[in-house]
């Protein structure tokens, strides 16, 4: 199956091999493009180097890809980092940074995963210029303090998505979805949703997805594996 990945082209990595394990062919199509904000960046990690935060929690793979080079490498030790999934604990323990996983891939069980030890901590968000007030909202009510970093940007492409060669189209986020503009070329295409939060989007814009994920790009093609 041929299935088209609403993906920013800097986060790609290594999509095509993880699709060909599971017999598929990828197809990168970017309704979005990511805007990197340097002073964001440079903010962030000064902060974190000097040890102003008790947590950090990395919600991508691209922040803790263009963060962890520049980080102290024992940071660990004085900070609870969090992995929002294993791509993105990978990334930080490639660059030599000791990190948990969430266990689920949803910001909104980050403070349940920390239980009670929140309280009184600074956590340090460094993450897309997305609003998320849920996140921040429940830092501050179990009696954290939240320092938001927006280390990039999503800017919508608006140019036509070309999936008409493709079997089926992988939604990434609600917001790629709802910036997405596609030219089905009259064909009919099987929609996915990585997880139950974009697929609540798509039905709430009347597409029912055909699978949805638990978040995560393999738990998404492990659901279409069972269902065809």
């Amino acid at each position: 199956m041929r299935i088209a990945l609403t993906r920013v082209a800097e986060k790609s990595g290594d999509d095509k091999h993880l699709f060909a394990a599971f017999g598929h062919e990828v197809k990168i199509v970017s309704p979005l493009s990511a805007e990197l904000h340097s002073n964001a960046v440079q903010q962030f990690v000064l902060a974190a180097n000097d040890k102003q935060f008790d947590a950090i929690f990395f919600t991508s793979a691209y922040t803790a890809e263009v963060c962890a080079p520049i980080l102290s490498r024992d940071i660990a030790k004085t900070c609870r980092i969090t992995a929002i999934g294993p791509k993105t604990a990978e990334v930080l323990h490639n660059f030599g940074i000791a990190a948990e996983t969430l266990p689920s891939f949803y910001s909104r069980d980050y403070v349940p995963h920390l239980g009670e030890w929140i309280y009184g901590k600074s956590v340090a968000l460094p993450r897309a210029a997305v609003p998320n007030p849920d996140l921040i909202n429940s830092i501050e009510e179990a009696g954290g303090i939240a320092y938001e970093y927006r280390i990039y940007s999503l800017t919508p492409t608006n140019t036509v998505l070309d999936v008409a060669d493709c079997d089926a189209v992988l939604f990434t986020s609600s917001y790629s979805f709802k910036s997405s503009v596609m030219d089905f070329g009259g064909r009919e295409i099987m929609p996915l949703a990585i997880g139950e939060i974009t697929a609540c989007t798509m039905r709430d814009y009347g597409v029912e997805p055909v699978v949805v994920g638990d978040g995560s790009l393999k738990g998404t093609l492990e659901a279409l594996e069972k269902m065809i």
